[in-house]
């Protein structure tokens, strides 16, 4: 039987390996309800690849993942049943339908409803381009329409793959708004640090796959590890 202090999302020292690359290795990391976690690190560091595993694209050669603690096998085509939805590093449309039928394919069970589809989109700011295409729409607004079309199915987690890539900063500073006031649990990959920093509750760093720190976003910004491997000057 479960206990408050198993829900969530948990991952349980998860290696993977791609041929004779180890891409995460012995990664463990819990994402506790109503929490912001990140996960940063250099390219190639395995950050996708945490993402994959967790929405079943990669499948870990050791290690388990639990669901409010219970033993979880993803499936991609079954998480929406699991109240998990992910952005894309881009912006993956349907370029045919309008942004609204976008949204709509987002929606988890029952019949897709425009209410809630409109919804979303005001709640990501693009609901005047709700008749639109997406490649009528700059790449910004399109980003917003990738977040509402995650939103619409009203996740109990959200995984945000890069959602500042492309932006700037005003974007950036609307998108850590955003993410702010989400009635949800958010887990994050990121690079952009000020990002990160101000909406993440806890960060995990990944360096050639392997966890080297976690903690909060104080503790990440005066780790030597961190910085020698990832930060830099900039923290």
């Amino acid at each position: 039987m479960s206990t408050h202090a198993d829900q969530g999302l948990s991952l349980h020292n998860i290696t993977v390996r791609f041929g004779g690359l180890l891409a995460l290795d012995d990664v463990s990391l819990r994402v506790s309800p109503g929490r912001v976690v990140g996960v940063i690190g250099p390219n190639g560091a395995g950050k996708t690849t945490l993402f994959n595993v967790i929405c079943g694209f990669a499948a870990p050669q050791s290690g388990a993942i639990t669901l409010d603690g219970k033993p979880f096998k993803p499936r991609p085509h079954h998480l929406n049943r699991h109240g998990i939805a992910r952005t894309l590093q881009g912006v993956g449309q349907f370029n045919g339908m309008t942004v609204l039928e976008n949204v709509l394919t987002g929606i988890r069970t029952g019949k897709p409803t425009e209410k809630d589809a409109y919804a979303a989109l005001e709640q990501t700011g693009v609901a005047e381009h709700a008749n639109a295409y997406p490649a009528m729409l700059p790449y910004a607004k399109r980003k917003r329409v990738e977040l509402a079309r995650a939103l619409v199915s009203r996740p109990r987690i959200l995984m945000l793959d890069e959602p500042a890539g492309g932006l700037d900063a005003d974007e950036i500073d609307w998108l850590a708004e955003l993410i702010k006031n989400l009635d949800t649990t958010v887990l994050l990959v990121e690079h952009h640090m000020d990002l990160v920093m101000s909406v993440c509750d806890e960060i995990l760093v990944l360096d050639f796959g392997k966890p080297i720190a976690l903690g909060s976003p104080g503790e990440i910004r005066n780790n030597e590890k961190v910085t020698e491997a990832y930060l830099g000057t900039a923290a």
